[in-house]
C-alpha cells in the first residue's frame, strides 16, 4: 500500500479547494427546512458548484448518479437525491460532498438535526462529530494509522452507541479515494505511521443500535438493518510537522 505524500503546495491548493467546499456548506444550510426534496437540495449544490467552479467529484464515480449524498434517519451513506423524498422536521440528515478543484479532490460531511428531533437523535449528532474530533487529534507525524481509529470507536463505545464497519474513511488527493483506508474501528498501535504530507478523509459513521447495515435496491444507499438512527461527520485532513490541518473548514 503506498501512500502519496503532498508537497506543500499541494495542500495549499486543497486548502483553497476546502475553503470552497464549507462556502457551500454554509450556503446550504439554509435550504435544509421541513417540506424540500432531497432533489431540490442536490439543485441547489449544483448552482454553487458552478459559481464557484468545482465540479462533483461524486456524480459518474463508479456510476453514482448524483452530485451530493443525502441520507436521513437510518439511511447510513448514500442516499441519493430523489423528487420523491422529502425532509421533514424531526429528521436528522447527512449531507456528504465531494468536489474537484484544480485537480485535487476534497471530501466533508455533515448531519443537521431539522426542526425539533428526540434526545436520542441530539445525543448521537453530538457523539459522532465528537468521535470526529477525536480521530483528528491523532493525526499527527509519528502516530500510527489505527491511533485515529480506535480513538473514534473509543468514544463512540463509550456513549453507548456502535461505529459503522462496512465504510471507512480513505486517502485522498489527485483521486477520490487513495491508500489508506481510514477505519472507525480497532486497536491502536497499527497500520503505517503518519507522516508529513499525508493527507485522509476521516469519517466516523455512527449508530443506535446495530452497526450491521443493508443495501437498498437502488444499489447504492446503505441502511441500519435494524432501523436505528445513523449519522456521518466527515472532514478532509492534511498531517503536517505541526500537527493535523483541517482542510475543508472556512
Amino acid at each position: 500500500m503506498s501512500i502519496e505524500l503532498k508537497t506543500k503546495e499541494d495542500i495549499e491548493i486543497m486548502r483553497k479547494g476546502g475553503k470552497i467546499l464549507a462556502k457551500i456548506f454554509k450556503e446550504i444550510e439554509n435550504e435544509l427546512k421541513d417540506g424540500i426534496t432531497t432533489y431540490e437540495l442536490a439543485r441547489k449544490v449544483e448552482q454553487l458548484m458552478e459559481k464557484y467552479q468545482v465540479r462533483s467529484a461524486f456524480k459518474g464515480y463508479r456510476g453514482y448518479p448524483e452530485v451530493i449524498c443525502v441520507s436521513i434517519n437510518e439511511e447510513v451513506v448514500h442516499g441519493i437525491p430523489s423528487k420523491d423524498k422529502y425532509i421533514r422536521s424531526g429528521d436528522i440528515v447527512s449531507i456528504d460532498i465531494g468536489i474537484e478543484y484544480k485537480g485535487f479532490f476534497l471530501d466533508a460531511a455533515k448531519t443537521y438535526a431539522i426542526g425539533e428531533v428526540s434526545p436520542l437523535a441530539m445525543e448521537l449528532l453530538k457523539v459522532t462529530e465528537e468521535a470526529l474530533w477525536k480521530g483528528i487529534e491523532k493525526a499527527k507525524p509519528g502516530a500510527r494509522l489505527s491511533d485515529i481509529s480506535w480513538a473514534i470507536q473509543e468514544h463512540v463505545e463509550k456513549h453507548g452507541f456502535n461505529v459503522i464497519r462496512d465504510f471507512v474513511g480513505h486517502g485522498i488527493g489527485r483521486r477520490l479515494h487513495e491508500p489508506p483506508n481510514v477505519l472507525n474501528y480497532g486497536p491502536p498501535g497499527m497500520g503505517p505511521i503518519l507522516a508529513e504530507g499525508v493527507v485522509i478523509a476521516i469519517e466516523p459513521m455512527v449508530v443506535t443500535g446495530s452497526f450491521e447495515v443493508r443495501i437498498l435496491e437502488n444499489g447504492w444507499t446503505a441502511v441500519t438493518v435494524d432501523g436505528s438512527l445513523s449519522a456521518h461527520f466527515e472532514h478532509t485532513v492534511a498531517i503536517t510537522k505541526n500537527g493535523p490541518i483541517i482542510l475543508t473548514s472556512d
